[in-house]
């Protein structure tokens, strides 16, 4: 029998490769979502569609009144609140309850590397953080005090073709086109780990429904470590630059400069990470991420170069990396 599985989202960048490769996996899948992103990434045939307001917890107990699934996945819980609404819409009636969760959860400054899913979860600089790692407590009290079958999955950096891991996305690869200095943080020489979507989906849906995984936590990443000048250096080959103006500036003075940045950077981006997948392979044996970075980097910009309405540039990023460069460069 086919698993029954029901997301809570599903055209997002990450739950929009696990809904197609679950579904040509087999598993009976019904998501859940307001269907404002589908034409973005249209869900695949075969997927049963409920239209609500995860937000709305009677209109979401409504819509599913009288279902039960082998596995519920939360790709839309970020407060503890959205979590504990889970906790009592789920309870007895689902066989496995997944929470998205976040790997800038683990330790910043990170303590040691690589990182494991027994490093340390505390975010001082980002509150994005700090709510992921609070869902995450309550999950682990309602295992312990009522059995409740939580899982906890963190992902680090995802992307797809959609998106582009610079600062301002686009508008930095249209800067680059044009000759324009583009800011990097720090000195360009911490590592991040960037995973396409499509292999975060190969790690993830072999895991619905394993009883082993249940109380426990496990994070999907790619092994793939670069710098950020290789990121940007990587991006701009893919646009046909072949010696883009990377300007260095301190962290801390980009998050001065943009606050609204200052969190995501300071709590996340400008530490170096490397990741230990061992746990998932034990789950997933000969689990591996195979789009490197300069593959997604190309099918991203030949998406973005084909779609006209994706290749807008924000003024305002356009300016603060004018402004920065002059200062720093």
């Amino acid at each position: 029998m086919a698993l029954k599985v029901l997301f809570l989202g599903g055209t997002g960048i990450i739950s929009s490769a696990c809904a197609a490769l679950a579904v040509e996996r087999g598993v009976d899948l019904t998501v859940l979502n307001r269907g404002g992103t589908a034409s973005k990434r249209p869900l695949p045939p075969g997927v049963r569609q409920v239209t609500a307001d995860v937000r709305d917890v009677a209109g979401v107990r409504e819509a599913l009144r009288g279902s039960e699934f082998d596995a519920v996945v939360d790709f839309l819980a970020f407060t503890p609140e959205h979590v504990a609404a889970d906790v009592e819409t789920f309870r007895g009636r689902v066989g496995q309850y997944v929470f998205i969760s976040s790997a800038s959860a683990y330790q910043k400054p990170v303590g040691h590397l690589p990182i494991t899913e027994s490093t340390p979860l505390v975010n001082p600089f980002w509150q994005y953080s700090r709510d992921k790692i609070a869902c995450e407590e309550l999950l682990v009290r309602a295992h312990r005090d009522e059995g409740f079958p939580a899982v906890v999955v963190r992902p680090s950096h995802t992307y797809d073709r959609t998106s582009l891991p610079l600062d301002g996305g686009w508008t930095a690869v249209e800067r680059m086109r044009r000759g324009a200095p583009v800011v990097v943080h720090g000195d360009g020489t911490s590592l991040w780990v960037l995973t396409h979507h499509t292999d975060f989906a190969k790690g993830f849906v072999p895991l619905l429904g394993e009883p082993a995984l249940t109380g426990d936590a496990v994070h999907i990443t790619s092994d793939e470590a670069l710098t950020w000048d290789a990121i940007h250096r990587t991006v701009a080959r893919a646009a046909g630059v072949e010696d883009p103006v990377l300007v260095h500036v301190p962290s801390d003075a980009i998050a001065r400069d943009d606050p609204s940045r200052g969190p995501s950077l300071l709590g996340d981006k400008a530490h170096s990470v490397v990741f230990d997948n061992t746990k998932l392979k034990r789950f997933v044996p000969g689990f591996a991420a195979t789009t490197s970075f300069a593959a997604g980097a190309r099918e991203a910009v030949a998406h973005h170069d084909a779609h006209p309405d994706l290749r807008r540039t924000d003024p305002e990023v356009d300016a603060r990396h004018d402004r920065l460069a002059a200062r720093w460069g």
